[in-house]
């Protein structure tokens, strides 16, 4: 049996990880549970598990990434949780490290446990190096600063414009354009889809319907009266889908 510990600031969250665990995955006992890293940090030390699953709680923190280093002696393998793919799995795979997407499905945990137990198996009979959480922290970091440009070119119906993303407070889909909107109260049409800023923008955009990606930073409210919605620091406001609901939220408690 695989000793497993679950550490994650979000009881629903370790509560339907446990579920899936013992409906799913035979092999794994999970011994302990944790909500912080100070918490996580006395569980594995009393009950030294030989696998931990751990929420990086990004992008509002690294405290995933914390609780590793200060750890001295790491005698257990990581499999990461996370809900935020799109800057995270390049740094992932670059170091062999094993992680899951929230929200967790079962194909894809029993493949991560999978990985885990040959991990071990060979580990006895070969001298593998330990994976290196250091350089993974290193790369992540990187990769995230490479992916948030500080300005990018905006092409409306007159020629090109340079504007500074962070002076962006939402986007809305017009047809095949895409209607800007910034912080000083002006807006463009951009001749680019919506879909084509999702993959351009950094991860503090985020997609919370078909039509509408806001700034994260911009936010100010979010309401259920009359549907879901947010509030923007420029009193606009955008629709939140059903399907994307979940999601925002979760991100929007974090912040």
């Amino acid at each position: 049996m695989i000793r497993t510990i679950i550490v994650d600031d979000e009881l629903l969250a370790r509560e339907n990880l446990k579920l899936l665990l013992s409906d799913f995955c035979e092999n794994v006992e999970v011994v302990g549970e944790a909500d912080s890293v100070d918490a996580a940090i006395d569980a594995i030390t009393e009950l030294k598990p030989t696998l931990v699953f751990l929420d990086i709680r990004m992008p509002s923190g690294i405290e995933g990434f914390e609780l590793l280093e200060r750890i001295d002696t790491k005698d257990f393998v990581v499999i990461f949780v996370t809900a935020f793919k799109d800057y995270a799995i390049k740094a992932f795979n670059a170091n062999a490290i094993h992680y899951i997407l929230k929200p967790i499905d079962v194909e894809d945990l029993q493949n991560a446990l999978k990985k885990v137990t040959e991990y071990f198996k060979m580990k006895k009979s070969l001298p593998l190096k330990d994976f290196n959480y250091s350089e993974l922290l290193e790369n992540l970091t990187l990769s995230l600063k490479n992916d948030c440009p500080d300005r990018i070119a905006i092409h409306h119906s007159k020629g090109i414009k340079l504007v500074e993303v962070k002076e962006i407070v939402r986007l809305q889909a017009n047809g095949n354009c895409t209607h800007i909107y910034f912080k000083n109260s002006s807006s463009y049409l951009d001749t680019r889809t919506l879909k084509t800023y999702e993959d351009l923008l950094p991860f503090y955009f985020v997609r919370i319907h078909k039509s509408h990606i806001v700034n994260i930073n911009s936010v100010e409210e979010y309401v259920h009266t009359d549907g879901h919605r947010v509030i923007l620091n420029d009193k606009s406001t955008a629709p939140i889908s059903r399907g994307k609901l979940s999601e925002f939220l979760t991100l929007l408690k974090r912040m």
